[in-house]
């Protein structure tokens, strides 16, 4: 990105840095703190916009939908021009997407073709995480009830390695178009989350937008394992337990949730279980970061219009064939 454009700041998602990373990136480029409340008050995310990039023209790299609560406001008053939002989560596409009206053109990379290279290399990655964070307790999964909430493209990729692994795997998803999908794929299938949770001794939550929030985790049985594919903050609801549940950590990476009467486990404190081990998904990445670079080269040739936008498949055969040139030896 920096040798195709300038970079303003690096604002790093809080529970994904690597502190080795974090230093190096700190020593090239202006580095700031990220949180969703930064850029929930509009004035706020103005200032800060201004400070940082003032009377500049500006592609916001965004990965969670951090800057749509804000996005109008900083497109009409802001001292430099938007010229459009790159987004490559399915979470933040889901923000964007919920917009009355996108003031600005916002391209996507959460549903292309590209990423389900890495979308399935992440549920591998995400039950691997599981599974050894379930080990090293001395538990196993194998023929265990398992649920995966949400049936998305990592969701679909869960669900199918649980069932080889020879997990029973209950699948719920609040789209019944994708409730139909992971019936004829042969899981079984809830209408409800209190239904999906009842049996299960490990639930995955694969959603990007809030698979369980406070109500949710009465439902779950005693002994349960939780587990999340995305942040914290935009998967379970946490925050609401604390001062009910009692936390104790019992293993690394693991913590018991204890009320009277109920308990449970929490893996890599709801965060994205697999960044416990590096969730490496290898080259495919490229593809990936590829189709995001093409996006910021085109929203700064004014190539789209305001809207939501898939990049254009010649411009994703272009990174196909590219990555397959470099990398199919």
């Amino acid at each position: 990105m920096a040798a195709t454009s300038t970079v303003a700041a690096v604002l790093p998602k809080p529970r994904s840095v690597d502190k080795p990373t974090l230093e190096q990136v700190r020593r090239a480029f202006t580095v700031h703190d990220l949180s969703r409340e930064l850029f929930a008050d509009s004035t706020t995310a103005l200032e800060y916009l201004e400070d940082t990039a003032g009377g500049r023209n500006v592609v916001l790299m965004d990965i969670g939908g951090y800057f749509a609560p804000c996005l109008d406001t900083l497109v009409e008053k802001f001292s430099g021009r938007v010229l459009g939002v790159v987004e490559d989560t399915e979470n933040g596409h889901q923000r964007y997407a919920a917009l009355d009206h996108l003031p600005c053109p916002v391209v996507s990379v959460a549903r292309s073709p590209l990423k389900d290279c890495e979308d399935h290399l992440v549920g591998r990655s995400i039950v691997f995480s599981t599974d050894a964070l379930v080990r090293a307790r001395g538990d196993i999964l194998t023929s265990r009830n398992a649920c995966v909430i949400g049936f998305g493209k990592v969701g679909r990729a869960i669900a199918q390695i649980l069932r080889a692994q020879d997990l029973r795997v209950t699948v719920h998803d609040t789209d019944p178009v994708k409730r139909v999908q992971a019936h004829s794929q042969g899981f079984r299938t809830s209408t409800s989350t209190a239904e999906a949770l009842q049996d299960a001794e490990l639930v995955l939550c694969a959603t990007g937008n809030l698979a369980l929030r406070h109500g949710d985790f009465a439902a779950l049985r005693n002994g349960a394992y939780l587990a999340s594919v995305t942040s914290s903050e935009d998967e379970l609801e946490l925050g609401s337990l604390h001062g009910l549940y009692q936390r104790t950590p019992v293993g690394e990476h693991l913590t018991r949730y204890e009320i009277t009467g109920h308990y449970f486990y929490v893996l890599a404190d709801g965060g994205a279980v697999n960044f416990v081990h590096g969730a490496a998904v290898g080259t495919y990445i490229h593809l990936v970061q590829a189709e995001i670079l093409a996006a910021t080269a085109a929203l700064s040739h004014g190539r789209f219009q305001p809207g939501l936008h898939d990049m254009p498949a010649p411009d994703r055969q272009a990174i196909a064939r590219t990555w397959l040139a470099s990398f199919n030896r």
